[in-house]
This record gives C-alpha cells, sequence and structure tokens, in this order.
C-alpha cells in the first residue's frame, strides 16, 4: 500500500490494462481514459497505467508491483470465456491463491444463459473463475461479474462492461471528495445524439457525461449519467443534456429503432 493511505486527502490508483490486442493495435484501449476521467472527479489520483499482454508472469511482475505502491489497482481486459483469458489465474498466482469456479457467479451465469436459452457450455464457465476469496464487481450488462482481491479491481476490457463495473466501484473507493451523479434517460440511440452530447461535455468542463445504451425487450434508448463533484456545475449540465432531448423531440427526430453497436 502507497505511504499516502493513511491521509484523507491524497489517494492513489494505478491501472492495468491486459491484452495482446491492444500491444498490436487491433483494439485501440478506450477504458484507460474513462477511468482516468472517473478518478479525476472523485479525488482519486491516476499515477500509473501500465500495458500488459495475455502472459501469465507479466500480470503477475505488473500486479504485484502496482498494489505495493498504490492504494488502488485497477485492471482491465482478460476475463472472458477464451484460453487466453488468463487474468484470473494470474491474479490468483500473485495473490498465492487458489483460481477456483466461484459459485455464485456460476449461478448467475447458468441462470442467465438458461434464460437466453443457451446452453451455459465449458467455455462459458471459465468467466466464473476467480481467486477464492475474492468479490463479486455487479455487471449488469452481461452478468459476468468481475472481482475485488485486497487492493484489486478486476474488471473486463469491453468498453461499455468496464464503464458499468466502474460505476459500481467507485461509490465503494476511499476518495478525497464525493462524487455527485444525475441520470436522465434518452428515448434516443447513441447514433442521434453523440456529437451533440460531446458538444455539451466541452461546455460542461468540470463534469463527466456518460451515455450507456439500453434495450428494453422491444426497443434501444440510451440513459445519459451526468457525474461531478460541484453540484451547481452538474446540474447545469445535466438541465443542458435535458434541453439537447427537448430540442430533438421538436424537430420530430424518430427515436433509434436499433442498436449503434
Amino acid at each position: 500500500m502507497s505511504d499516502h493511505s493513511a491521509s484523507p486527502a491524497i489517494v492513489t490508483a494505478a491501472m492495468l490494462a491486459i491484452g495482446d490486442e491492444l500491444l498490436s493495435g487491433r483494439t485501440k484501449d478506450k477504458n484507460i481514459g474513462h477511468l482516468a476521467d472517473m478518478l479525476t472527479l472523485s479525488a482519486i489520483d491516476l499515477k500509473e497505467v501500465r500495458i500488459v499482454a495475455d502472459e501469465e508472469d507479466a500480470i503477475v511482475e505488473a500486479l504485484n508491483a502496482l498494489r505495493a505502491r498504490y492504494d488502488y489497482v485497477f485492471t482491465s481486459g482478460g476475463i472472458g470465456p477464451t484460453h487466453d483469458d488468463i487474468t484470473a489465474d494470474a491474479v490468483s498466482k500473485a495473490f498465492d491463491v487458489e483460481c477456483i469456479y466461484d459459485a455464485e457467479a456460476m449461478t448467475l451465469l447458468g441462470d442467465m444463459y438458461k434464460r437466453r436459452e443457451m446452453e451455459f457450455t465449458p467455455a462459458r464457465q471459465r468467466m466464473a473463475r476467480m481467486p477464492e476469496g475474492a468479490k463479486h464487481i455487479a455487471n449488469p450488462v452481461s452478468t459476468a461479474p468481475g472481482f475485488i482481491i485486497g487492493n484489486v479491481y478486476v474488471m473486463a476490457g469491453v468498453p461499455q462492461v468496464f464503464q458499468a463495473m466502474v460505476d459500481n466501484v467507485l461509490p465503494t473507493l476511499r476518495s478525497g471528495a464525493k462524487m455527485l451523479s444525475r441520470a436522465v434517460s434518452c428515448p434516443y440511440g447513441e447514433g442521434d445524439i453523440g456529437t451533440l452530447l460531446a458538444d455539451i461535455q466541452k461546455a460542461h468542463p468540470e463534469t463527466s457525461i456518460g451515455s450507456y445504451p439500453r434495450f428494453d425487450g422491444k426497443k434501444f434508448s440510451t440513459e445519459i449519467v451526468v457525474r461531478g463533484r460541484d453540484a451547481e456545475a452538474m446540474d447545469a449540465a445535466a438541465e443542458a443534456v435535458s434541453e439537447m432531448i427537448a430540442d430533438l423531440d421538436r424537430k420530430g427526430i424518430s427515436a433509434n429503432p436499433t442498436a449503434d453497436a
């Protein structure tokens, strides 16, 4: 742990992004910037970011170095169903504990695949593996949980899932100031509002504005979440979002019937 851990004013963090695809350029990372924004709003100082390949020894080495140096470590990637998703194994090795099929995660995933009338294959069961004694990080997007062990928070690499997990984790962290949030429901898809939201974000730099696609079984919509440490700044940005939606309503824009994946 960092020497700063006793001080309520300074909380430090690092991020470990895992995946060969990041290093090869096949995937452009979107999670580092998002986490940096969210930690800044929470008054947590992101001090270091590392990107490592899908190699167990490299993950273990980086993780042990970072978790000894900083108050919190956040990882992304490598907890999926394929053979090269080895983060759970590497984290278990770093903490010198067994990597197990977590019973609660097996139930969550098994029930989800049953509802979808899909087979809960051995590959999909891999997403329930985590270090023995780890706690879950809820995944409202695709069910498979992340996990917490010690001061390490292990999350998915898919940006939409990573962001949802960060949302669940942030309120539990020690920080220099409380982060406020306000949600605004939007009937339009991200393709209709992306540029407009970017303009609102630029006009309200003291806040962070996130958009999350939703599907209720019939139609797609977007939940827009405005976050900030200053209530007035957050409310002003949220009001701008509401005005954007009202303006689209007045223009008669049709709500997007399909996902902007």
